[in-house]
């Protein structure tokens, strides 16, 4: 009768163990991956308009 009993809970402490493992789903997200990319422009464009302000003053001599 003891062995029925021990048994009978060790499968008892099994099914409990399995029942309480949690579990992982792996799904696709609802919204699309959103990636957000800064880029400085306003570096290349002060460039250019610095390089034409330096040939416009060697163009013209008497500016100031």
């Amino acid at each position: 009768m003891t062995m029925k009993v021990l048994i009978t809970g060790m499968l008892t402490c099994l099914l409990f163990a399995i029942a309480c493992t949690p579990t992982v789903k792996v799904e696709a997200p609802d919204k699309p991956i959103e990636i957000n990319m800064n880029i400085n422009i306003k570096h290349e464009i002060l460039i250019k308009i610095e390089k034409e302000v330096e040939e416009m003053f060697e163009e013209e001599d008497d500016l100031f």
